[in-house]
């Protein structure tokens, strides 16, 4: 039997409560909706955390290679060689063909491995969503000649950075620009081969602009505000002058994050408004059946929770990111909340395509868990570059941070706080359980080669002579 088609469709910085149809009432996304009811949703895929404040780069290389987050090279900007790709697998084991849209933030070496044709590459991490710089594909993955320099802000600074790119879309949203990219595919594709269309969106990350039609659809000031809201973080951790916090004011105001909230739920519903017209175009040329559908995210995003703005955290809001899937054999109107990374996509779709995982992949196939419901990861092990180290279990989550001006343990009840608000890592009661905790995320930092844990050996001979005294 022919391998059924891939539609991989990947937000950028989406977190996983954005669905109106998962329970988001604010928010307008009837085409995501009508996904989730045509398939299955998980409600806890997340990522790992990231080694970079750019979570998405880490994140991304995850993804297309099936690797932890110690296991990729450096923070992902390139992927070596020996590292195979989720396109490269589909192409070589599976017959597909491969083709990219979008945004790619590995290096265009891992890209041209990955891919057969692309379209409107971008080999960056954000830009302004009017003007954006895009390559055409390169079958060899040669860039050299298409550097070119670049003045993001002329009026703060003459000094130029080199940038690839081939042209400037100016003028077109870049949710517009991949979207007609997709279609355009679509549209065209003629091949015996199954096709793995890989379209990547620059949205919903900022600057956060769209067309006035769907900013039009939120008035900010009747949009409610997370029960987490706060003016600022409990503690300084050091990302206070990052850039992505310093996207609002300090104190936050409910007014200022009410205000950031329409604009990202409105980028949203752009979002939306393109995947429904790309999967109109598989509708009408008998496509849609025979296609697996993905909607998913490189990593969430905080925009107001915990007085945060941005990623590089390890709240639930920053590490969770919504995941929908439909297509043949796919349960309908289901929901699975058992844990899984996004890296556990790359063997999952191996899995359901019926092609060998590669040695080189780490992730585990969440495909029983789709099928029959079983229980998934019990536990997830997170991280923020040498600052904060996690674990999650189904109950409980242990966040340790550490840097020269802070050292802090926090632990919350995930069942009865959701919200991550009342930390009882101080609470006598739980003594035990941060200990339990303490323990296993030392052993997993082990596991996963984390070679820089906070709670590393200086730590742990601290901790034991405590116990003896």
């Amino acid at each position: 039997m022919k391998r059924p088609n891939i539609l991989f469709l990947l937000a950028d910085d989406q977190r996983f409560d954005t669905i109106h149809a998962l329970g988001n009432e604010a928010i307008h996304t009837p085409n995501l909706d009508a996904l989730a009811q045509r398939g299955c949703a998980f409600t806890n895929m997340q990522i790992p955390g990231g080694t970079s404040c750019a979570v998405c780069m880490p994140s991304r290389a995850m993804l297309n290679t099936g690797r932890r987050l110690f296991s990729i090279q450096g923070e992902g900007q390139h992927i070596p060689e020996d590292h195979a790709t989720l396109g490269e697998a589909l192409h070589q084991s599976g017959g597909y063909h491969c083709h990219g849209i979008g945004k790619w933030h590995n290096g265009p070496e891992g890209y041209a491995k990955s891919f057969q044709s692309g379209e409107n590459i971008f080999y960056w991490g954000m830009w302004d969503h009017w003007n954006v710089p895009v390559c055409d594909f390169r079958e060899n993955g040669d860039y050299s000649d298409a550097q070119k320099p670049f003045i993001m802000n002329f009026g703060a600074s003459k000094e130029p950075f080199w940038v690839l790119y081939d042209r400037i879309a100016c003028g077109v949203h870049s949710t517009e620009l991949m979207a007609d990219s997709a279609i355009r595919f679509l549209k065209d594709y003629d091949k015996e081969e199954p096709f793995f269309a890989y379209v990547s969106f620059l949205a919903p990350h900022d600057p956060r602009t769209m067309p006035k039609q769907f900013r039009d659809l939120y008035d900010a000031k009747s949009l409610p505000l997370p029960p987490n809201f706060a003016p600022e973080h409990l503690f300084d951790y050091g990302i206070r002058d990052m850039r992505d916090e310093t996207l609002a004011g300090y104190p936050r105001t409910p007014q200022e994050v009410r205000e950031h909230l329409a604009d990202y739920y409105a980028m949203i519903s752009h979002l939306d408004d393109a995947v429904g017209r790309i999967l109109k175009v598989l509708e009408d040329r008998g496509m849609l059946e025979d296609t697996i559908v993905i909607y998913t995210a490189d990593n969430g995003l905080a925009v107001g929770q915990h007085g945060l703005m941005g990623k590089q955290n390890l709240y639930e809001p920053s590490i969770r990111v919504p995941f929908l899937m439909a297509g043949p054999g796919i349960p309908k109107n289901e929901r699975r909340d058992s844990y899984h990374y996004l890296l556990d996509v790359f063997p999952s779709l191996c899995e359901l395509t019926g092609i060998p995982i590669p040695q080189s992949v780490e992730g585990k196939s969440f495909v029983p868990s789709l099928l029959q419901g079983a229980p998934g990861r019990d536990e997830v092990y997170l991280a923020y570059n040498e600052k904060i180290r996690g674990i999650k279990t189904r109950r409980y989550k242990l966040i340790e941070t550490r840097t020269e001006e802070t050292s802090r343990t926090q632990l919350f009840d995930l069942i009865q706080d959701p919200w991550e608000m009342q930390d009882l890592s101080s609470k006598p009661e739980y003594a035990q359980t941060v200990r339990q905790l303490q323990k296993r995320l030392r052993a997993l930092a082990a596991d996963w080669n984390d070679r820089g844990h906070p709670l590393g050996q200086e730590y742990w001979n601290t901790y034991e002579a405590k116990l003896e005294k």
